[in-house]
């Protein structure tokens, strides 16, 4: 190989590092947003407190999607009364990359690629592809214990920005691409036993899983779309282009309380990229002062315990969406609710990022950083009530 051709090709894959690599930054600088006394100075009860499986750690990977889609429809199992089971998240995100990666083609690499996704997304794979347990399929080569894609993710970009750039794609290219992920995480099994009884990922998927993708609702609001619509949402991550009800800005917690009070938990795709949002000490809210504004000593003592916040308003979520400061980073489980000493109320939310924080795992948001920041929702349609159902016309 010659020398720019090795530049080049090193330059490549840097770059897809750097998209890989991308989660890891973004819980580091998380991380970073911490006081010492946060958990003594908040004081959380629960109210609404359902049931869930344990907490997961993603790894080195942009999945959160997918391990907070398939934490919610673990729920769901329990919900319905069944066993949960860890449903293979690595499975959901392995075929979401086929389809993204055939989309990527036809629109002849004029889309996003990266290793994001959308919560729906688990649905969409689970309806198409069905669903395996983790215990069946992990990923996981031999020797290691957490996923990292940081080496598959930019081999598998440059795959498809080449086959997207030739003039005719050879019809063979897929078939590359996947041996590229069976590689890395393995072959997916057609078969599998599991609790002393064969299944392929279909018949796991509605035998024991049985969920139907038709009863789950997606949900955003937007000022710039007409409310009690649907809407396309745009951003990179919605590569499959599926359409959201749009509800006004109070009704998203309107509709996540109605759903957690009759026993339906809530996946919610976020922004967690603000100062105000720290993992490590498991608390988010809106500060009544911009962070930026805010002196040394007012940031060191952002999470010393409960503070006022201001009321958003839906023009300010459009325009924080607009202006990139609202972004579509992250995937979450709303499994709660509780009240700090004063009585005011947060959503428990279960992350996928390992036990490291004050919570074990889990945080407190609170309903005006829900109002703000989200992204979208998706839940179970009977956790609605009647009437948002008819205003929605589901």
């Amino acid at each position: 190989m010659n020398v720019n051709k090795s530049i080049v090709l090193s330059l490549g894959l840097f770059i897809g590092t750097l998209g890989v690599q991308a989660q890891d930054n973004l819980i580091n600088s998380i991380k970073g947003n911490a006081s010492d006394n946060s958990k003594a100075a908040f004081q959380f009860t629960d109210v609404i407190n359902l049931e869930n499986t344990p907490i997961r750690d993603q790894g080195s990977t942009g999945t959160c999607w997918s391990y907070s889609g398939n934490s919610f429809l673990e729920s769901e199992m329990i919900r319905m009364g069944k066993a949960p089971v860890e449903i293979s998240q690595i499975y959901t995100a392995r075929q979401t990359y086929i389809e993204k990666a055939k989309n990527y083609v036809r629109l002849h690499g004029d889309q996003a690629q990266g290793e994001g996704g959308q919560v729906h997304d688990v649905l969409t794979i689970f309806k198409k592809y069905g669903a395996v347990p983790k215990e069946v399929y992990s990923g996981l080569q031999e020797g290691q214990t957490r996923n990292n894609f940081g080496e598959m993710t930019p081999i598998l970009h440059n795959m498809t920005e080449n086959v997207a750039k030739s003039k005719k794609p050879n019809p063979n290219w897929l078939q590359a691409y996947t041996g590229v992920l069976d590689a890395y995480l393995g072959k997916v099994p057609e078969n599998f036993s599991y609790q002393g009884k064969n299944y392929t990922p279909r018949t796991f998927a509605d035998q024991v899983i049985g969920i139907k993708p038709a009863d789950y609702v997606a949900i955003s609001s937007f000022e710039a779309y007409p409310y009690y619509e649907s809407f396309v949402l745009l951003i990179p991550d919605n590569w499959s282009f599926e359409s959201f009800h749009n509800v006004q800005i109070n009704d998203l917690t309107d509709i996540i309380d109605q759903a957690l009070s009759k026993g339906f938990t809530v996946a919610w795709a976020t922004d967690v990229s603000e100062k105000s949002f720290s993992w490590r000490n498991g608390v988010a809210y809106v500060p009544e002062k911009a962070v930026e504004l805010m002196s040394a000593a007012e940031q060191a003592e952002m999470f010393n315990g409960p503070k006022a916040e201001p009321t958003i308003t839906p023009a300010q979520r459009q325009a924080a969406f607009d202006d990139y400061s609202t972004t579509d980073d992250h995937g979450m489980h709303i499994v709660g609710t509780a009240k700090d000493q004063n009585g005011k109320e947060y959503y428990t939310v279960k992350n996928s990022w390992g036990e490291s924080n004050d919570y074990k795992g889990y945080m407190y948001v609170t309903k005006e950083f829900v109002r703000y920041k989200t992204i979208s929702l998706l839940l179970h349609k009977d956790g609605i009530a009647n009437a948002m159902k008819k205003k929605l016309s589901i």
